[in-house]
């Protein structure tokens, strides 16, 4: 009876861990990714797969970290951290879910405005009918289920529509890859951008959430972290350099893509209306998954509280937050400045976020007195945050 329990609590734990894995990697594929892609494959041409190389390294030991950390110790990010100092954990959730609020407003408008390019209907309606259909997949019974299901179906349709575009465009391999390993020049401010688009804010702890709510807890599902962790970042890494590679191909021609929504020219250029209607395809997906992943994780840092599950406190919560996002949108558009502000607190959010799992890592109450976290992730772990708390600072000052 015990090896049946156990059998299937791995099966169970195996799919929350790819259930994890495309959480995470479609949560950071959302409209402001393909925007930057876009963006710095034009003003850095080849030497932009160094930033992507630079990003994949340190997305590998931001989420190995986090997630590990979170799974032995069994506990979300925001009770962890009130166990290392009280208190913390509720600072913590206050800055995952502000960042989180935020930039759905442009995960909304993404996927209205991919609806729009597919259907010709109003982006404002196309918003509306996204920010429906995610409630509805959110909040229905054995949600997990279904958000699973909806994040694969829209990685598989991106994946597709980049493997499309791959085949009808001309690409310079050879060129991308000998600067993306040996770059003629260096962006520190990509390096930064894309970072804090992949890893930063709530995208940190997408994985670590959902596998822990999938029943994976101690030192022995840890291969499951590895799995959920390394799928994840491979699928976010492989669309982007795909996306990128599409890219490089239409700038090196001398294109100048359209700075209010270069990703769009990169598509229309490359293969026509056609392309165009590809790209709305990938919007739409783009945005959907990551209202799904911001909603999911920003509401999982709120409803810690809440012991009376009848109450349905995460679902009131998962309305109002796609509610508020959708609504700002409908009346103001889409905010530049307050993203930008927030893109700058979600950069600072990772090194806040990672120093305190961190910390937590070496305290016995915690993890547990046979846990010892290994030692290369540690030291890395830090070099990550003290890099990225230095840029995160800087860009703010910058700003401000």
């Amino acid at each position: 009876m015990q090896e049946k329990l156990s059998q299937s609590h791995h099966q169970t734990v195996k799919k929350a861990a790819l259930g994890g894995a495309f959480l995470m990697a479609m949560s950071a594929v959302g409209p402001g990714f393909l925007t930057q892609t876009a963006t710095f494959t034009q003003s850095e041409k080849a030497n932009f797969g160094f930033a992507i190389l630079i990003c994949i390294l340190v997305d590998i030991i931001v989420q190995l970290n986090i997630w590990r950390i979170i799974v032995v110790a069994g506990k979300r990010a925001q009770l962890i951290a009130n166990e290392v100092v009280p208190g913390l954990g509720y600072l913590l959730s206050a800055l995952v879910a502000l960042g989180g609020l935020f930039f759905n407003i442009g995960n909304v408008a993404g996927a209205g405005l991919g609806l729009n390019v597919l259907f010709g209907i109003p982006v404002i309606w196309g918003a509306i009918l996204s920010a429906i259909f995610a409630i509805g997949i959110l909040i229905v019974k054995n949600a997990l289920k279904y958000v699973d299901w909806t994040v694969q179906i829209l990685a598989i349709i991106a994946v597709l529509v980049l493997i499309y575009m791959l085949i009808v465009t001309k690409i310079p391999y050879e060129q991308a890859v000998s600067h993306t390993f040996a770059p003629t020049k260096i962006d520190f401010y990509s390096i930064l951008t894309i970072v804090g688009g992949t890893v930063g804010g709530y995208i940190s702890f997408a994985g670590g959430h959902r596998l822990l709510e999938g029943g994976a807890k101690g030192q022995a599902d840890i291969k499951y972290v590895n799995l959920g962790a390394l799928t994840g970042i491979g699928l976010a890494s492989v669309i982007r350099v795909m996306l990128f590679l599409v890219g490089l191909a239409v700038v090196l021609t001398g294109t100048k893509l359209d700075p209010t929504n270069p990703a769009a020219s990169i598509f229309k250029t490359a293969a026509g209306s056609f392309g165009l209607k590809f790209f709305g395809l990938l919007l739409f997906a783009a945005g959907m998954s990551s209202i799904i992943g911001s909603t999911f994780t920003s509401t999982s840092f709120l409803d810690y509280a809440v012991n009376d599950r009848s109450v349905r406190f995460r679902d009131y919560l998962t309305v109002g937050f796609i509610a508020f996002a959708t609504i700002v949108f409908a009346l103001v558009g889409q905010p530049a400045k307050v993203l930008v502000v927030v893109g700058a607190l979600n950069g600072l959010i990772l090194p806040i976020a990672l120093a305190i799992l961190l910390v937590a890592a070496l305290k016995e109450p915690i993890m547990g007195v046979r846990y010892h976290h290994p030692i290369w992730l540690s030291i890395t772990g830090w070099i990550v945050v003290l890099f990225m708390a230095f840029a995160s600072l800087k860009t703010i000052f910058t700003l401000f």
